[in-house]
């Protein structure tokens, strides 16, 4: 385990190198990505472009639109081609605290982490912008009295949070299997709070997704999904429990 005698300046001045070292990746990744951020962009849009109306295409608004919007698309390549060694640095700053048998898995850690987040914008790029989008289009040009026209800056916003948020939902159990192995939680108290995790996962649907029925569900069944996955995560890999601790977390019986 880490040495409780290591000052919290020592471990301040780890976390902030670690934090250089995973900026430093990201900036020479993002000057990587910016030299093909028109191409980027192209495909980030495909679903969009797809989904207006003939004859309509994206715009941009203000004449620094275009200029900004690639510097954006080259950062969020670069934050996606740069999550390695990130996870990486992730690992590296908690192993101290785990134990020797525990550290083995720095690899499998790293790679899972960033399949899984790759494998959730994949997801959502691939799955649900195409039918987002167009559901969202017609339903506003659905009258016939308004025209779509929007800009490139406004669509990589929400794509890219779309994004974010689809990767994040997918490293959930990722997540649990630290809370697991930390003692935090087990699967059985996991299975008990099911109900609590649907909640959460429509909640967290509407907050990071547009307001339509569909967005939402596309976040919160996979959320669902992936909480199960973490339940059996939790019960393969989970800190065991002593007999006294099973007792003592055993809930009373009913009347």
């Amino acid at each position: 385990m880490i040495d409780d005698r290591m000052p919290l300046t020592a471990h301040l001045e780890e976390l902030r190198r670690k934090l250089i070292i995973s900026g430093i990746t990201w900036l020479v990744a993002f000057l990587a990505c910016y030299t093909y951020a028109e191409k980027l962009f192209d495909l980030i849009a495909g679903p969009v472009r797809q989904a207006l109306p003939k004859g309509t295409s994206l715009v941009f608004i203000t004449a620094t639109e275009p200029f900004f919007t690639y510097l954006k698309i080259g950062a969020l390549a670069g934050l996606l081609v740069s999550l390695p060694v990130i996870f990486w640095q992730i690992w590296s700053f908690i192993a101290p605290g785990l134990y020797q048998n525990e550290k083995r898995y720095v690899i499998p850690f790293v790679l899972v982490s960033t399949l899984c987040f790759a494998g959730g914008a994949f997801f959502g790029f691939s799955f649900v912008f195409p039918m987002a989008f167009k559901v969202l289009i017609e339903f506003g040009t659905g009258s016939g009295e308004l025209n779509a026209m929007l800009s490139m800056g406004s669509y990589l916003a929400l794509s890219s949070k779309l994004l974010l948020a689809f990767g994040l939902v997918f490293e959930l159990p990722v997540v649990i299997f630290f809370l697991a192995r930390m003692g935090i939680v087990d699967y059985k108290m996991l299975a008990r709070n099911r109900k609590f995790a649907l909640l959460a996962a429509f909640v967290v649907g509407a907050v990071l997704t547009p307001p339509d029925v569909f967005s939402q569900a596309a976040l919160a069944l996979p959320f669902i999904a992936l909480y199960e996955v973490g339940i059996i995560v939790a019960r393969l890999f989970g800190k065991r429990r002593s007999a006294e601790e099973e007792e003592d977390g055993e809930e009373p019986a009913a009347d």
